[in-house]
């Protein structure tokens, strides 16, 4: 907890400009019943079933919104494009009938690995109308993390575009149940290298009539989306949620984020994390805003510009971006008009308590932290527009949700007291399944919580606060990176014999990623070697998932099983007490 920042006290509703969507927080937690205020509130199909496609796009064309403009896409080189819902609509119904053309069946896995252009979206939601699963990638991957996870998965089809096809071409032929790549080519800016696994968006596209599709029956049950997430063993894990999941991601959005109707909306997560998909997708639309959609990356300037440009209202962002923006400084915001800005919220990994104070400063409004996970599909404890914040806080429990911090028996502790982050769970955004993993999945529950791999604390009054994972995952820049997944990418190196990988932390990004090699007996340490093994890994991953330092030691420490011990890496590093050695392996 942070006692050296004051409570941002929020001002009464009645002197609010704009009348939030929650206002009154505890009598709405009180009388919260998921059903009255989430379920029957959506327009679901006419035989009963739930499709979240349907339900971010849609049903507003039917219920007379289709002239909304549903977003603004802003390229990298500066190009815009606007689409309303209404063609929003016919550009997902389409793809859904080419999907279904190409024998896409319910529940087929379909990965989306490409930057965020318009066609990414009408991709992804023709998908859902058609029964598929989606599966976002994140661009910025490498061959070997796509291949993992759609080998895993089972993908049947792949949607992504020249330049990023090129970079996995060699491990397309390895994934035995690809059936077709359908490769989008925006603007011209490269060519298609036709083969036998290729086909072209627009030439498929050309051929559908819109009014033929008929959207897919799909129920609540259905799955829907497949993030990959990492934890300290093993390859990442595919976490599976249904339709039903968009009930808590429209009430969140309309709750947590204050989303109204023809907001204008910009996050800028990437599809391939969930917040891109949960909050860059279903979220907004459901809640029927405008969405700005930023093809770039990071920029000061380019952000606020948009902001300013484009009367942003309500803006969703992680912790990184926001050091990032502290370090370029005062005197870039005083340059910009940002006061259609209503609401800012973050995400992803902890906001520190003095970038909610430099926001209140610089934004005039508090930076709202927010927490969540992969798992958990949908926000769970928030800083609310109508609650007082206390800046380091993540909040409080969004209605409906109950948190518990645990010890080691899953017995819940008293306020004030750091353990284990426990929900109860039930939720409509909780995940299904671990793809094909389920003793992992069943050991995620215990004596009736799910247990986060979080450490946290809670206050007297409510508040809980984040202390840092249970685990040996990395979080940096808010990207949750498996140590195992980046050690067994060493490891194919021929000079390395063994690998350890930690977190360290870093000011900006949170912590990144090190790593400690021990090298075969015919190649010695020097810098030249350093610099190859990053280069080798990034090669193999991506620049953020790779190592951004690399450590050359004889001895790795490891239990008598044979264990890396990351947490005496960790330690030493970092000039921490080494704790319990006792099951150190001899020398």
């Amino acid at each position: 907890m942070s006692d050296n920042f004051p409570t941002i006290a929020k001002p009464s509703v009645s002197n609010m400009p704009i009348p939030p969507n929650l206002s009154d927080y505890e009598k709405t937690r009180k009388d919260f019943d998921w059903f009255k205020d989430g379920f029957s509130k959506l327009d679901w199909l006419p035989d009963g079933g739930l499709n979240n496609a349907y339900e971010s796009v849609d049903r507003h064309v039917k219920n007379g919104k289709g002239n909304y403009n549903a977003l603004i896409w802003i390229g990298k080189n500066g190009e815009e494009e606007t689409y309303t819902y209404s063609e929003f609509k016919e550009e997902s119904d389409k793809f859904g009938q080419v999907m279904k053309n190409l024998g896409m069946k319910r529940g087929d896995r379909v990965f989306i690995f490409m930057d965020r252009i318009p066609e990414l979206y009408f991709a992804a939601m023709g998908i859902l109308k058609a029964g598929g699963v989606i599966a976002p990638l994140f661009s910025a991957f490498g061959p070997d993390p796509v291949r993992d996870r759609m080998e895993d998965a089972g993908a049947s089809f792949l949607i992504t575009t020249p330049e990023l096809k090129a970079k996995i071409n060699s491990i397309l032929p390895k994934i035995q149940t690809l059936q077709k790549v359908i490769v989008i080519n925006k603007l011209n800016r490269s060519e298609i290298e036709p083969d036998n696994l290729t086909l072209s968006y627009d030439d498929l596209m050309k051929s559908i009539d819109p009014n033929s599709f008929v959207l897919e029956p799909t129920t609540q049950y259905d799955f829907s989306i497949m993030h990959y997430t990492s934890g300290s063993t093993g390859k990442p894990k595919g976490v599976l949620h249904r339709h039903q999941a968009v009930i808590q991601q429209w009430l969140t959005g309309k709750w947590a984020l204050d989303l109204k109707e023809q907001d204008i909306y910009f996050c800028t997560a990437d599809p391939g994390w969930v917040t891109g998909t949960s909050y860059g997708m279903m979220a907004p639309w459901t809640n029927c805003v405008t969405q700005i959609i930023y093809e770039g990356g990071f920029s000061a300037t380019s952000w606020y510009d948009i902001i300013q440009k484009y009367g942003v209202t309500v803006w969703y962002t992680a912790p990184t971006a926001i050091r990032l923006l502290m370090r370029a400084g005062e005197s870039v915001v005083t340059k910009y008009d940002l006061t259609s800005l209503r609401f800012i919220g973050s995400v992803g990994e902890p906001l520190n308590p003095e970038a909610v104070v430099w926001g209140n400063r610089n934004y005039k409004m508090p930076i709202h932290d927010n927490w969540w996970q992969t798992e958990t599909g949908a926000i769970m404890c928030a800083n609310y527009q109508v609650t007082d914040i206390r800046p380091g806080s993540m909040g409080k429990p969004f209605p409906g949700i109950t948190m518990g911090i645990l010890d080691e028996e899953y017995n819940e502790k008293k306020s004030g007291e750091s353990g284990i982050l426990a929900v109860r769970p039930g939720w409509p955004s909780q995940m299904f399944a671990y793809w094909q993993q389920d003793e992992m999945y069943n050991s995620r529950f215990k004596k009736g919580w799910y247990i986060t791999g979080d450490q946290a604390s809670v206050d007297k009054d409510g508040y809980f606060w984040f202390q840092g994972r249970a685990d040996d995952v990395i979080n940096t820049a808010g990207h949750l990176v498996g140590p195992f997944e980046v050690e067994s990418a060493l490891i194919e190196h021929p000079a390395v014999a063994e690998a350890g990988v930690i977190g360290k932390p870093d000011p900006i990004a949170m912590e990144v990623v090190k790593a400690f090699v021990t090298l075969n007996t015919d190649h010695q340490p020097s810098d030249q070697l350093r610099r190859e093994l990053i280069r080798f890994a990034r090669e193999k991953l991506s620049a953020g998932v790779a190592p951004r330092e690399i450590d050359f030691i004889d001895i790795m420490p490891k239990t008598r099983s044979g264990k890396i011990m990351r947490r005496l890496l960790k330690a030493r590093e970092l000039g921490l007490p080494e704790g319990d050695t006792s099951t150190l392996e001899d020398d």
